[in-house]
């Protein structure tokens, strides 16, 4: 898989993936905009701003005008708001491809932010924060990085707090994309069937009114940590959504590779330890899962499960143990390979559309560290050791770094404290 990249004048960075066998295409619009940009007067801002940008134009005045123009393409489209970047995206059928480059690039571009549509919207967002609440296995993910991080950005919720949302005003967006929705913060990236010869001097004409100015930056991550942590959010459930945290690196670290074999090998498949202890053994849950997260300053490596209420403690208990051995203990050569075939395969599988490959690709420059295609990141992982596994775990996993966040009909914090050592 082989693509190219061009950088503008004004910054505007362009990464081409073209596969001529594709029967779709995708625009995918990623900018340097998220939670950890934002201050704690306008937390939840850069994902309402995502929200605005389908809410009309300047040549299409409506929500309806926009949606009605995507729709009739037989287009997927949508958009998303991380902690560091920002994305709006369409996938259409090759043939709409020239259509759709032509809507995403206006609504990037020239959203009106009508104050009567951002008054209407407030309540989409509350509801949209009230859903997550409702959903403790997405709720628990927003726990363990407070938890993690405290009160500073890499902490805070990237929906926001619902009565930070009711008094933003059109100032407030105007200011905020002023500041950050800028050419250099912008990265466009298409993937699939289109034309390829000219379509770094389309792009170039479409996103010519991309704001130049200067970026504003974002808070460093301020990280310290002396004991384990744990918080608990009481709720009445038949199960409890728990997850477990250790912090790892930042996203520049070449560690990573190994960190992502640690969590593939914990919780990246069912032949991984903890699905194969805490679901096939003990039969005590039905999802257990292992993540390493990477950021521009940070990163934290957490496990997660849906696990019986009845059973917490134990199945606590079982995760700790297996952190233990994949830190004490030498993988076995056999069940490493096994490991990095799984992940590797799981790499190329994950990339069979256009929108995965512009997502792959857009993710890795937005964050601007060198892009490895799939079979670059393959060789890196390929030559993991069982002693930088060893070492590694060996790093991460210990007592005075363990944090649980949990959701589940529980109060005290301090019966958790007591169980968290390895």
């Amino acid at each position: 898989m082989h693509y190219k990249k061009k950088v503008l004048k004004n910054g505007l960075r362009i990464i081409s993936v073209p596969n001529k066998d594709s029967l779709a295409a995708t625009i995918l619009v990623l900018v340097e905009a998220g939670s950890k940009y934002e201050t704690k007067k306008i937390n939840g801002l850069s994902h309402f701003l995502e929200h605005m940008c389908f809410k009309g134009t300047a040549t299409r005045l409506k929500a309806i005008d926009i949606s009605t123009a995507l729709d009739s393409l037989g287009a997927q489209y949508n958009a998303f708001t991380g902690h560091e970047y920002t994305g709006y995206y369409a996938k259409v059928s090759s043939p709409h491809f020239d259509k759709a480059l032509d809507i995403v690039a206006d609504l990037y571009q020239n959203p009106l932010f009508n104050e009567g549509e951002i008054e209407k919207e407030k309540g989409v967002v509350i509801e949209e924060i009230n859903m997550y609440e409702d959903l403790p296995q997405r709720k628990v993910q927003d726990l363990v990085i407070e938890l993690l991080y405290g009160d500073q950005p890499a902490g805070w919720s990237i929906a926001g707090d619902k009565e930070t949302i009711k008094i933003l005003n059109r100032a407030d967006f105007l200011k905020y994309r002023g500041e950050h929705y800028v050419a250099s913060a912008t990265t466009v990236v298409v993937a699939g069937k289109y034309d390829e010869k000219n379509i770094f001097k389309q792009i170039e004409a479409k996103f010519k009114n991309v704001i130049a100015g200067k970026k504003f930056g974002k808070i460093k991550t301020k990280e310290k940590q002396s004991e384990p942590r744990v918080l608990v959010r009481h709720k009445k459930s038949d199960q409890t959504h728990l997850v477990l945290a250790v912090r790892t690196h930042d996203t520049y670290d070449k560690r990573n590779h190994t960190l992502e074999l640690i969590a593939h090998a914990l919780g990246g498949s069912m032949s991984s330890r903890l699905f194969q202890r805490i679901r096939e053994q003990m039969g005590a849950a039905y999802y257990v899962r292992a993540e390493n997260d990477t950021f521009t300053d940070h990163g934290y490596l957490a496990i997660s499960v849906g696990v019986d209420n009845s059973r917490v403690h134990d199945v606590i208990s079982a995760i700790l143990d297996e952190c233990k051995k994949i830190r004490d203990v030498h993988i076995d050569d056999k069940e490493l390979q096994m490991f990095k075939d799984s992940m590797i395969g799981s790499i190329a599988l994950g990339l069979e559309t256009s929108d995965a490959v512009a997502n792959y690709y857009g993710g890795q420059e937005v964050l601007k560290k060198p892009i490895d295609d799939p079979m670059e990141l393959a060789k890196k992982i390929q030559k993991v050791t069982a002693k930088d596994i060893k070492k590694e775990a060996s790093l991460v996993f210990k007592s005075k770094s363990l944090n649980l966040a949990l959701i589940g009909p529980f109060d005290k914090e301090d019966d958790f404290v007591k169980i968290l050592h390895l």
